[in-house]
């Protein structure tokens, strides 16, 4: 994870949440997506497996907690994407 790609979050549009960021990704709007190492593995699962899949970047952040307060919303975030 470099800081790069958090600054780039904390400043671009972006999808917070496993059902928003799997929207934005089959809509082909996700440019960078970011998970939580500590979600559940059945929410993230899906959303690991389509950015393979169409090559999209894939950032880990260490805890839901952490991503959330990067997104900048006061409660934890499993996953997040910065779109176009």
């Amino acid at each position: 994870m470099s800081s790069s790609d958090i600054e780039a979050l904390k400043t671009s549009q972006k999808t917070v949440g496993a059902r928003q960021t799997a929207q934005a990704i089959q809509k082909g709007k996700a440019k960078v997506v970011f998970v939580a190492k500590d979600s559940d593995e059945w929410v993230v699962r899906d959303i690991i497996d389509m950015c393979k899949q169409k090559g999209i970047k894939l950032v880990f952040v260490d805890s839901k907690k952490e991503l959330g307060k990067i997104c900048g919303i006061s409660v934890a975030a499993s996953s997040a994407a910065i779109i176009e």
